[in-house]
């Protein structure tokens, strides 16, 4: 196992913006993750048996496919975003785009050098210089949240960061892979996902009067049972992960309110979460909340991770959290794990 302690500033979520199968707003979004509303329709693909295989689709009003898709997702996703922003000072905003990882069965080419150029080109904005592509899939926020950090408080650093990350598996050629591993939700098989499509933007600040949910924790792990190894799942990975998120915003899980995660619905996942929860958590508690967005929205990919913290600051401000303070984790199939402790703050 390896570990990456990240030494954390405070920032915080000043804005956000999701497009997704189940509302094409953080508001409409979250509402229906609240209400645990699901819209799964039959994609143009069909299974071995001949059956139409299920996708949280985000429908458009062209019938728009891989970049070109990720690039609109993603644009409208960061357009709601900055709508609080003067329109003066939208450009030049650096943005950290999160994208699958180059392991990911049905990666869209092209990713990591046209893909923030078409954005800009759909949005007639330029960003920041700074501006980069992260390609770790669900765990991307990390290390993006991590980038954020040092660009806000670096000397003449921005007064704003945007995170965005935008991905689909509804590709024949990622549905196609994951179909032949019996990883798909379908009539005969309980143990997979239903693949999905999304974009999620933060915009980032550093800490200012008033509420706002901090970023107090990141950690990134290792974990060497990865889900084909035939190595023993022991969630030493994500625990670690966990701790190190913890340390760095100075709490033990005994403080920690709920948690959110990436689970799409396999099984390795949900056994993985329990094995590092009985490593970490050393009181009991009543209630511990585990909540997963993607039984709503579906396998989102690199989405997940921001629409976690999305998630997060609707609960808080909408006071429907069973807490102030959160735990989000998440899990690459390549082995890598991200966890991220946040706080939502009334001052």
């Amino acid at each position: 196992m390896t570990t990456d302690n990240r030494t954390v500033q405070p920032i915080t979520v000043a804005s956000t913006g999701v497009i997704s199968s189940v509302g094409q707003t953080s508001g409409s979004a979250c509402a229906a993750i609240r209400a645990n509303l699901s819209n799964p329709t039959a994609t143009l693909f069909v299974d071995s048996a001949g059956q139409p295989l299920m996708g949280h689709c985000v429908e458009m009003a062209r019938g728009w496919r891989g970049r070109r898709k990720l690039a609109w997702m993603a644009a409208l996703a960061i357009e709601e975003c900055l709508e609080s922003l003067d329109p003066d000072a939208r450009p030049n905003i650096p943005v950290l785009l999160c994208v699958a990882e180059p392991s990911r069965p049905g990666r869209v080419a092209d990713l990591d050098g046209l893909l923030i150029r078409d954005i800009q080109n759909l949005l007639g904005v330029r960003f920041g210089a700074q501006s980069a592509v992260l390609a770790h899939g669900r765990v991307s926020v990390g290390f993006a949240l991590t980038h954020a950090m040092s660009l806000l408080y670096q000397d003449n650093g921005s007064d704003s960061v945007v995170v965005c990350a935008t991905d689909s598996l509804i590709s024949w050629p990622s549905l196609r892979v994951f179909q032949e591993k019996e990883r798909l939700l379908r009539e005969g098989n309980s143990n997979g996902f239903i693949p999905g499509e999304a974009a999620v933007a933060l915009r980032l600040e550093r800490p200012s009067n008033g509420a706002a949910l901090y970023v107090e924790g990141i950690g990134l792990a290792r974990e060497t049972a990865t889900f084909d190894s035939d190595l023993p799942l022991r969630g030493e990975g994500l625990a670690i992960a966990i701790r190190s998120a913890l340390s760095a915003a100075g709490r033990d899980m005994s403080q920690v309110d709920f948690r959110i995660s990436d689970i799409a619905g396999e099984q390795y996942y949900f056994k993985e979460a329990a094995l590092a929860l009985s490593r970490t958590l050393r009181v009991r508690k009543d209630a511990f909340e585990l909540w997963h967005p993607a039984e709503c929205v579906g396998e989102t990919g690199a989405s997940i991770g921001p629409l976690m913290l999305v998630v997060m600051n609707s609960a808080c401000q909408k006071a429907y959290a069973p807490g102030p303070t959160v735990l989000c984790h998440a899990a690459n199939d390549s082995g890598e794990r991200m966890a991220i402790v946040a706080s939502y703050r009334t001052q």
